[in-house]
């Protein structure tokens, strides 16, 4: 039995969590993908899996055993990407990970073009706004918005956006124009609830750093609820230029306050290794990087 094989059929099915899904991801039947189990095990002496009418999970022996088949399996895909890269090519699977408004907003229109360049690479994009752990969840890379990327990843900025505070002209009519950050303590605030500094906003102006204690009429975990209730005139947002600049651009949102500047963010492409970085992430963080210098980025 070929051991590869095996080991393929191993990682799907702790991946799929079921062989009838992992035999569907396979293209082979569902006997075929447990004989190859059964052969594994019996092999190697160990059982790599329980299996219950309702469950399947693995055994501490299949925990081990099975990172160690991703970084074997991982090794092969990468040694086949390096020989295919030199003529420019890539194929195989590439798993990514992306904020969800910014992967709608200004990812998405990048993958066709992307694909059109490498028709053998497959994508597989989530769109999350939680950290996850690129190495536990199978991901490839990730693109991170943040003041300063985990200091356990390898990253690469691709661009930068500027949070900007800003509400609509019928808001700022009706409630008027705070002209320092402590006279956002009197108004409606629309809050976005992952934001890292959660209700304590910082801005940088004339006379140095203001901080500021909000409390939100509205707490969201998505940034585009944010948006929408800010162009329905609810209150003042603190959002990213990448979300907001149409609105800036078109009126229906002004910035407050212009004199005093909330933080920066950088946009960054993240993957757990430097020397096993593999050549379908070098390539596609390498068009991501041009794809946001062409557009006139940053935001």
């Amino acid at each position: 039995m070929d051991r590869f094989t095996e080991m393929q059929a191993f990682v799907a099915i702790a991946d799929a969590g079921s062989f009838v899904k992992a035999a569907d991801t396979l293209e082979i039947s569902k006997a075929a993908i447990s004989r190859y189990v059964a052969e594994l095990e019996s092999r190697l002496g160990v059982r790599l899996l329980h299996r219950t009418t309702r469950k399947l999970s693995l055994t501490p022996e299949g925990e081990v055993f099975l990172a160690r088949c991703r970084e074997l399996l991982g090794g092969v895909e990468e040694a086949e990407g390096e020989i295919t890269s030199r003529s420019g090519e890539a194929s195989g699977l590439l798993r990514i990970n992306v904020p969800f408004s910014f992967g709608l907003l200004h990812l998405a229109p990048l993958w066709a073009e992307f694909m059109a360049q490498h028709p053998k690479l497959v994508l597989d994009v989530t769109l999350a706004d939680r950290v996850v752990d690129l190495v536990e969840e199978g991901f490839d890379m990730a693109v991170r918005i943040a003041r300063l990327p985990n200091s356990s990843l390898v990253s690469r900025q691709l661009t930068s956006t500027r949070m900007v505070l800003c509400a609509s002209p019928t808001y700022l009519r009706a409630r008027g124009q705070p002209g320092h950050p402590s006279e956002l303590a009197g108004h409606d605030v629309l809050a976005y609830s992952l934001f890292s500094m959660g209700d304590q906003w910082e801005f940088t102006g004339p006379v140095g750093v203001a901080s500021v204690k909000v409390t939100p009429r509205l707490r969201t975990n998505s940034g585009d609820t944010c948006r929408v209730a800010a162009l329905r005139h609810q209150g003042i947002v603190l959002q990213p230029s990448f979300m907001v600049g149409a609105d800036l651009l078109a009126g229906t949102l002004v910035e407050v306050m212009p004199a005093w500047r909330s933080i920066e963010l950088g946009v960054y492409a993240v993957y757990p290794s430097r020397k096993l970085v593999s050549p379908k992430v070098r390539l596609m963080i390498e068009f991501l990087v041009n794809a946001f210098t062409m557009r006139g980025w940053p935001a």
